[in-house]
């Protein structure tokens, strides 16, 4: 048969399909009159639409054809028989001898011993095969390439009709895809600690496509070359860009993306989709699920990671076809949104109603990634690398989030909920204790003053302040302002920026950090770093030290920032005294310049350093005698020290810095500068642990600044400590070759009544 009379029949079977669908009549009538429509249309004597149900379980549906005593009662294993594995591989099939294939499953009462061929293709809906539609003829019978192609575009329709027939409930399909009736729970990492609970909303939902059978195939080519050029366009656009025009690995990333989306084979099957008679559309949605469909099970990261291009570059086409550009962030929400995405950028996620915000989940994601560190500020439990997230989560399903044993429940059952609710009112019933803290200073049972501060670096960190009792901002992280803005803050929005912290930090200190970017900290306007390892690449203070006008600029904002009042700043990631020194004199300039402006100047000025690279701490005779004080930046440090990267799952939790190596590094830096009176503080993650903590005070520090929902467990630790008995146990320890100290040092805590 040639091609263009198959096409104009697929167009006017696709019609009459549509008309059918939207007639009066029961779902079953509706099936019944598809399948009599469509063994009609392709001349064949039977037609058969399974369904899947729960279990994995394909049931037939309706049929012309077959016995029809067999309807609802026949039932095929996903995998049993070739129904059964078009259903396993979401792939078609067409035989001419259907029952010499050594997967032919025989079911007597069909009747279909009769008849030879057979061709069958999955009806796909979001990815997932909800059923099989199957043709067969008595005659062995050869399928041409277009019949399959028909048959594959009116499985498209039919799921539309599948899905929403009530034959099948919402929550079967579900368990159709294995995610079941029962709690689904995924595990990941903790990138922040906390539990929640709501509901799934998806941060892209996916694209309805309402209008699928065209009426002109023709203006329907042509809003799909539209659609197409505009997104070239768009791509082009974002290739000619000032930030992007030099070469680099991002633009062979954005050119090797423009690549795919001219791929010929791509563009040239939703042609022909579109040609048998579907919309622009949902010719790009039919595409799109048949390969993720074929490829949802291929585990190559290299092929993966093309797929994902491929759904970008979809998404992309859609939203030039049907003028949907927007995220969830627009949309009603619930009043407890857990938020689903692969990966999303900082300012995205401010764009949502924190005060309905309850968690953030991602797909991918990592630990230090610029979401993860705005969404701890937010407060609210973050997990990643939640293998499968997208694909087994829908829309305003329940979510419990378990961040501090790094799991998540999906539509979970009565007794998670129950176990859920007493967590939860137990960490309720644990805060208001630690609120009843606030006021009290952190003192030791044997009198030592430690001070707890907050670490920040949003606007409404600073204001948690006063609330949260810390004695001031330890570390004040100034990329994050940079990081969700579209372009680099000039000097007066720097300027006003500092001046707010400052405001609502009152009388309390805050020790301002400067800008720490590049490696996994990359501004979407900064060219992105090729370093090999970019964690001991070109970052913080070395691009601070080669770019001096992007640090004279932010020390100019901060000194207009203070006036006279007290100026504390420390610079990150020093290696050597020597870039100390090129920093500090950077300093000495901006003070000059100001003085010789009239402008004031802080009465007191404070400059320090970061302890990250262990190099430092073989220099500290010459480092006291030029800081005010010293930071301990733990995570960097110690995945430093160990050569551990702490992004990578595998050795994350390898090497733990309560070991012997830790503790006696750490006992040498704090007697040193208790020696030459200079103050030091840690303001990593260690030290809003209590048990860290714990073991950071005994060791000998007195400062420690941490995330606002940290302070009331370190409080309530400091103050149930007593201190002479736990350094005598610590030296002891030191000499131990164990690889972990926690084991006896939470005994110990225990032991003594020490609130851990």
């Amino acid at each position: 048969m040639p091609e263009a009379i198959v096409l104009t029949a697929s167009r006017r079977l696709l019609r009459n399909l549509r008309d059918v669908m939207a007639a009066p009549g029961s779902a079953q009538q509706r099936l019944d009159k598809v399948v009599k429509l469509i063994a009609s249309n392709l001349v064949a004597e039977v037609c058969s639409i399974y369904g899947l149900r729960a279990g994995e379980v394909l049931e037939l549906f309706a049929t012309e054809g077959l016995n029809p005593d067999a309807v609802h009662k026949t039932r095929l294993r996903v995998g049993e028989g070739l129904v059964g594995d078009i259903a396993a591989h979401a792939r078609p099939l067409a035989l001419s001898d259907a029952q010499a294939h050594p997967l032919f499953a025989y079911r007597p009462e069909t009747g279909e011993e009769i008849y030879h061929s057979l061709m069958g293709v999955p009806i796909l809906r979001s990815g997932k095969v909800i059923g099989v539609v199957v043709v067969q003829n008595r005659t062995r019978r050869h399928y041409t390439d277009e019949e399959v192609e028909t048959l594959q575009t009116i499985a498209m329709v039919l799921a539309e009709l599948v899905a929403g027939s009530g034959l099948v409930s919402s929550d079967e399909l579900k368990q159709a895809d294995g995610i079941g009736l029962l709690p689904l729970r995924l595990e990941g990492l903790c990138f922040n600690p906390g539990i929640a609970m709501g509901l799934a909303v998806m941060h892209q939902p996916r694209i309805a496509v309402n209008r699928l059978v065209a009426e002109d195939p023709a203006g329907e080519l042509r809003r799909l070359r539209e659609a197409v050029k505009g997104m070239h366009s768009a791509l082009d656009d974002l290739l000619a860009a000032d930030d992007l025009a030099h070469s680099g690995e991002h633009r062979d990333v954005l050119e090797a993306y423009r690549m795919i989306a001219e791929d010929r084979g791509w563009l040239r099957r939703i042609r022909e989709a579109i040609r048998s008679g579907l919309t622009a559309e949902a010719a790009v949605q039919r595409v799109q699920e048949d390969m993720r469909a074929r490829m949802g099970q291929v585990t190559d990261p290299y092929i993966r990671e093309r797929l994902q291009d491929f759904e970008d570059v979809t998404n992309r086409v859609l939203q030039h076809l049907t003028g949907y550009q927007d995220t969830a962030a627009r949309q009603e929400l619930p009043e407890d949104v857990v938020l689903i995405a692969r990966n999303m950028g900082p300012a995205e996620l401010l764009d949502y109603d924190r005060r309905r915000l309850r968690a953030l989940l991602l797909e991918e994601g990592a630990a230090h990634a610029h979401v993860a560190i705005v969404a701890r500020a937010l407060e609210i439990p973050v997990l990643g690398r939640l293998r499968g997230l997208l694909e087994r989560v829908e829309a305003n399903d329940l979510v419990i989030v378990d961040g501090d044993h790094a799991q998540v429940f999906v539509r979970p059952g009565e007794d998670v909920q129950q176990i859920f609710a007493q967590s939860f009112e137990t960490r309720k019933q644990r805060q208001r204790a630690y609120a009843r803290l606030r006021d009290l200073p952190a003192v030791t049972r044997d009198g030592v003053a430690v001070s707890l501060q907050l670490n920040a670096g949003l606007l409404m960190d600073v204001e948690n302040l006063k609330e949260s009792g810390a004695d001031g901002i330890g570390l004040y992280r100034t990329e994050i302002p940079f990081m969700v803005r579209p372009h680099f803050p000039n000097l007066a929005e720097q300027t006003e920026f500092y001046r707010k912290a400052l405001e609502l930090a009152g009388d309390r200190t805050v020790v301002f950090r400067t800008l720490d970017v590049g490696g996994d900290k990359v501004l979407p306007y900064f060219p992105k770093s090729e370093d090999e390892n970019p964690a001991m690449g070109w970052r913080a203070i070395r691009i601070s030290l080669d770019r001096p006008a992007i640090l004279r600029q932010q020390l100019r904002a901060l000194l207009r920032a203070h006036g006279d009042r007290p100026l504390s700043v420390m610079f990150p990631m020093i290696a050597e005294v020597a870039e100390f020194d090129a920093a500090r004199a950077i300093v000495d300039i901006e003070l000059e310049l100001a003085r010789r402006q009239k402008r004031p100047v802080p009465r007191v000025l404070r400059v320090g350093a970061m302890l990250e690279v262990p190099a430092l701490a073989w220099q500290m005779p010459a480092l006291l005698s030029r800081v005010d004080f010293l930071s301990v930046g733990s995570n960097d440090l110690f995945q430093f020290l160990f050569a551990s990267d702490r992004g990578n799952p595998r050795i994350a939790e390898r090497y733990d810095v309560l070991s012997p190596a830790v503790l006696g590094f750490l006992r040498d830096v704090v007697s040193r500068c208790a020696a030459k009176q200079v103050p030091i503080t840690v303001c990593g993650e260690m030290a809003g642990r209590p048990l860290e903590a714990m073991v950071l005070i005994g060791l000998g520090f007195r400062s420690l600044s941490m995330t606002s929902n940290s302070l009331g467990p370190v409080k309530e630790m400091v103050r149930s400590l007593d201190l002479a008995d736990l350094r005598d146990y610590l030296a002891m320890l030191e000499s131990s070759a164990d690889h972990s100290l926690r084991g006896k040092l939470g005994t110990y805590a225990r032991d003594h009544g020490v609130a851990i």
